[in-house]
């Protein structure tokens, strides 16, 4: 589908900021009407706290899928996600969408969806099995199979930005940000 806004899609393993990210960048670009920050549906539990998401039910998620409310969507540790299709409609007003996708959504992302940029956030195994613990929503068991997860698809291309996340938290989002602002200015 043509589009002349960018889609921009937030990769990298469980841990690696990825939210964080986009919750900072969603706060210090409230207002600017260029950028679009959609809620993905999960199907987790709301109580399970973490990222700000639509939470679905299993058979409310099949269903959305069913009736193509999603552009994208994918199943990643045991879980539905979707993010939802009124990006399109973003997209073609020239807006820029800034998702948080799985990285295995990157080929179907590329044939349909140009101009499409790539963030990968990423951080050594040790401080992704910390953040994961310390977000306290999943078992020790659960964080293993994240972690076993964390290296095994890589994100290459011309469109790919990768930022390290081990430094500060606004380290972090100030790369991210002039990511973003180079966007918005067509470089």
């Amino acid at each position: 589908m043509p589009a002349s806004g960018t889609l921009i899609l937030v990769v990298g393993p469980s841990g690696a900021g990825k939210d964080t990210l986009i919750a900072g960048a969603r706060a210090a670009l409230k207002g600017d009407a260029r950028f679009v920050f959609p809620r993905r549906a999960i199907t987790r539990s709301q109580l399970a706290g973490g990222e700000d998401n639509e939470t679905m039910t299993p058979g409310a998620f099949a269903a959305a899928m069913a009736a193509g409310a999603f552009a994208l969507a994918w199943r990643a540790h045991g879980l539905s996600y979707g993010i939802p299709v009124a990006i399109e409609a973003a997209l073609g007003q020239g807006r820029h969408v800034v998702a948080n996708v799985s990285r295995s959504v990157i080929p179907e992302a590329r044939q349909r969806y140009q101009p499409l940029r790539i963030v990968e956030a990423s951080a050594p195994i040790e401080v992704l099995a910390e953040r994961l613990a310390a977000r306290g929503r999943e078992s020790s068991s659960d964080i293993a199979q994240r972690l076993a997860r964390a290296s095994p698809i890589p994100v290459e291309g011309p469109e790919v930005t990768r930022i390290s996340t081990t430094g500060s938290a606004a380290e972090s989002l100030e790369k991210f940000l002039e990511i973003l602002r180079a966007v918005a200015l067509g470089s």
